[in-house]
């Protein structure tokens, strides 16, 4: 156990995030936007802003917020429509120069790194090699990134966030819970909007007294989470760095009884597995960044063709990406004996990304559709498109018996 522990203590985590990375990216494209107000999102008032600049957050604008609010709290505000190609190649530029540097990473979200630098002070330094790493993405890419360093990632992801914008924090081994006590509840990962408001109304502001709350009372008041909570709070954290990995998968096929040649129904079956898919993402808060589709014939010769696209969990978004793939793909008058398809370069995230294109409506739309997915089975809301492909391939889960709600399904 005493040697886990020296073993755990002598980690050296180092902690990445572009800085209002949207903006930043418009901001290269067009210089002119520099120190001005910015918020980039749906541009419609039934849109949503996806980020906005520290000049906008003194007027209480956040992510998330209706894009109609936040023009009325800063009327000055201009407002872009976001670009998500643009800002998936920006983010792979930024992959790359780490991918370079560091031993082992881990790439969590579009604009957000880990990197395992664990023993490399007895050659480098670790905080030098962090500040020179920084200092070659600015160089490089011209976005401004900042970074924690510590023991752990949690503790590294706050020194992030109290380092920014664009800087840097190095947390020294032993001082972590100093470090923590003054800040606000709030600057704990995963403490959302719900559990903050708990923890106030039993009067807890600082993250200090969760430290001095015996770990019993946490687990009460939150379950579960309170122990996690209170182990972050005390800047306890062993999760490891998960190496990044473009091969990283869902994928699903399904191989027929009789080989078919109804296009209709190979079209059907991809969207219906499409759906599905994507529905997986969301519930992992998972994006993919390329989609492939798999047939083979009833010669048994199979072919696969895949293609990029910005990063997305959006089931209208990739649906049409996955037939557009398949039409490329497919050799007409060929029995096929199977199809699949698969999303790979997945990277954790939310459905944000798509909130250039899309508006509350869509989004809400999203979430009540997977919450009747969560209590209902996977297949229990499809589009009508998918209604005869009541197998879809090995990630197919029952619905419990009830029968699907079936969404009318737009000619793609």
């Amino acid at each position: 156990m005493e040697l886990f522990h020296n073993f755990y203590y002598l980690r050296t985590i180092l902690h990445l995030d572009l800085d209002t990375f949207y903006v930043s990216v418009e901001r290269i494209i067009n210089s002119t936007l520099k120190n001005k107000p910015l918020l980039v999102g749906g541009v419609s008032d039934r849109g949503v802003v996806a980020a906005c600049s520290y000049e906008t957050r003194v007027y209480g604008i956040h992510s998330g917020m209706p894009m109609k609010i936040a023009k009325e709290l800063c009327p000055e505000a201009i407002v872009i429509k976001g670009n998500a190609g643009t800002y998936s190649k920006y983010s792979d530029l930024v992959t790359e120069i780490i991918k370079e540097k560091v031993p082992v990473f881990e790439k969590s979200s579009i604009d957000e790194f880990y990197a395992d630098l664990s023993g490399m002070d007895k050659f480098f330094g670790s905080y030098k090699y962090a500040s020179e790493l920084r200092q070659k993405v600015i160089t490089e890419t011209g976005l401004p990134i900042s970074f924690g360093l510590s023991c752990n990632k949690v503790v590294s992801k706050v020194a992030t966030n109290e380092a920014k914008p664009n800087s840097q924090l190095k947390i020294d081994f032993g001082t972590e819970k100093p470090f923590l006590a003054p800040l606000s509840i709030k600057k704990i990962p995963m403490v959302g909007d719900k559990t903050y408001y708990t923890l106030r109304n039993l009067g807890v502001r600082y993250i200090e007294t969760i430290q001095n709350m015996p770990v019993d009372v946490m687990k009460g008041v939150l379950g579960v989470n309170g122990l996690t909570i209170w182990k972050r709070a005390n800047g306890i954290d062993n999760t490891p760095v998960v190496s990044f990995s473009e091969r990283k998968s869902i994928s699903t096929e399904r191989t027929f009884d009789k080989d078919t040649i109804d296009i209709y129904k190979l079209r059907n079956i991809l969207i219906a597995m499409t759906e599905n898919l994507s529905y997986q993402l969301r519930r992992g808060n998972k994006l993919t960044a390329c989609v492939a589709v798999k047939i083979r014939y009833s010669d048994f010769n199979t072919y696969t063709k895949q293609i990029k696209i910005p990063y997305t969990s959006g089931d209208h978004i990739l649906i049409p990406k996955i037939l557009e793939t398949f039409d490329k793909l497919y050799q007409k008058r060929l029995l096929v004996r199977l199809i699949g398809i698969r999303f790979s370069h997945l990277v954790s995230g939310n459905y944000q990304i798509n909130l250039f294109e899309d508006d509350e409506k869509q989004l809400n739309l999203y979430r009540a559709l997977d919450n009747i997915r969560i209590r209902y089975g996977d297949r229990s809301v499809i589009r009508a498109a998918a209604i005869g492909s009541s197998t879809i391939g090995r990630m197919q889960n029952p619905f419990n018996g009830q029968p699907p709600i079936v969404l009318a399904h737009r000619k793609q």
